[in-house]
């Protein structure tokens, strides 16, 4: 059975492979596959591994010996899935690897930006401590998670474990309803209401055409002064030029972005020429502990092993 991984770089280097290499032992490792390349490396395969490498209607036409796609990703908007349907191709993605990952991310740049540890590190660094009178700087105001209110947009897997951990902390947690939609379950609150009462926004939602942009400008207007959003979803979710006028201009304390519009940004983004120090840019590695990565591998050997018995598993076609 030929079988090709065609970005392994996105989820390796130094992972155990055996769980694949045992159910597919000729699979060919490729560290980035270029779009000029995917052709010839599907044409003949019956098994392609990817993450975010693009599988159209072409590609997936070209290759008649194709079986099963497997990817080590949540979503499959790289995939043409009605193709993949037509052509009796089995597609798979993982879920639940990197939920501790993603949440304890979450609550990293949280308590960062909460107890301005950054900022304290800073004054250090500048010897301001060591010029004190007093035995402690403060200089920057410490606030502590359980004095704030947690607002959720997006309550899946990921939303559900950011909620678990903000109770733990003492926070009030608020949920919002369908972004656009008139329906409120008791369970939630309108986004509007969100938007309004939240000290901290975490975004866990899919990137869709109603929420392409969901936060821009004037949602930062509608939010508090002294909010705080966290973005480790979709950069879609959030114009970045908003955001970086929202938080230049003081209409929001602070943020955290995991996640860009475009990556890697080649194209440039306003959220990078941002130089204040109330915002915190990474670049989309919420996701990857070295559990979570490896624990990312065992779920697509399942999903392979599954479809090798006959078996469905996590199958989106």
């Amino acid at each position: 059975m030929k079988a090709v991984f065609l970005d392994y770089s996105t989820v390796g280097p130094g992972l155990d492979t055996s769980p694949l290499t045992t159910l597919l032992p000729d699979l060919e490792f490729f560290d980035a596959t270029g779009d000029d390349q995917v052709l010839d490396r599907i044409r003949d395969a019956e098994f392609v591994i990817a993450n975010k490498v693009r599988l159209g209607d072409d590609l997936i036409s070209a290759a008649p010996n194709l079986r099963f796609i497997g990817l080590t990703a949540t979503g499959t908007d790289n995939i043409n899935l009605d193709s993949a349907r037509r052509h009796d191709v089995a597609v798979c993605n993982i879920r639940g690897y990197c939920t501790r990952s993603v949440s304890e991310h979450v609550f990293g740049v949280l308590l960062m930006l909460a107890h301005n540890l950054h900022r304290y590190a800073a004054d250090v660094r500048g010897s301001a401590w060591q010029q004190s009178q007093n035995f402690c700087l403060l200089t920057h105001p410490v606030r502590e998670l359980s004095s704030m209110t947690m607002g959720i947009v997006g309550y899946g897997e990921l939303g559900s474990s950011v909620a678990g951990k903000a109770r733990e902390f003492g926070m009030e947690i608020i949920v919002s309803a369908r972004p656009g939609s008139d329906a409120v379950p008791d369970d939630r609150v309108a986004f509007e209401e969100l938007l309004e009462r939240a000290d901290v926004i975490s975004l866990h939602c899919p990137l869709t055409d109603a929420t392409h942009g969901l936060f821009g400008e004037r949602e930062f207007g509608r939010m508090k002064s002294t909010a705080i959003l966290i973005n480790t979803a979709r950069g879609g979710l959030v114009d970045s030029a908003g955001l970086s006028a929202a938080l230049r201009n003081g209409e929001i304390a602070a943020a955290a972005v995991d996640v860009l519009p475009e990556e890697p940004p080649i194209n440039g983004d306003p959220l990078l020429d941002y130089d204040g120090d109330n915002l915190l840019v990474t670049p989309h590695i919420a996701w990857s502990t070295d559990r979570a990565r490896q624990d990312s591998i065992i779920e697509l050997a399942a999903n392979v092993g599954a479809f090798l018995k006959g078996e469905k598993r996590n199958r989106m076609v």
